[in-house]
């Protein structure tokens, strides 16, 4: 990729049980491992940072995909609901996956599928998932 239109950068101290923090101070937020995980569960974790990600852009990418080919209108109260899990894997560490729920009131199923499913092409958090995690999509 040559053509980088934004770029972004985030510290993180103390891992799970840390800080992060944009450079720009814009993002800000304290980071505890959730007691699932054997945490205090006392902050945000980094699946409730992914799962807010992809959700918003992937509500984004409709809207993108909505206006560039002119595809069914995005509602103003569309959403798009991500549940993240995570586990771990069979040969070591932990994996993820993803769920998503999309919501678009007022839009025929077909014109819904088609948006969806262009959205999932040319969403970034789609594209760099894809093949690596599993993620399921349901439109409701």
């Amino acid at each position: 990729m040559t053509d980088i239109l934004y770029r972004t950068t985030a510290t993180a101290t103390g891992g799970r049980d840390g800080h992060a923090r944009t450079a720009d101070g814009s993002f800000d937020v304290k980071l505890a491992t959730p007691k699932e995980l054997g945490g205090n569960g006392e902050g945000n974790n980094p699946e409730q940072l992914f799962a807010s990600g992809y959700a918003a852009c992937f509500l984004g990418a409709m809207k993108f995909a909505s206006s560039r080919d002119k595809l069914a209108k995005v509602p103003a109260d569309a959403s798009v609901t991500a549940t993240v899990g995570i586990g771990p894997r069979a040969d070591e560490g932990f994996g993820l996956e993803v769920k998503l729920v999309i919501s678009l009131p007022g839009v025929d199923a077909a014109d819904a599928e088609t948006l969806v499913a262009t959205a999932d092409r040319i969403c970034p958090y789609s594209h760099a998932t894809r093949g690596n995690i599993t993620v399921t999509i349901e439109i409701t």
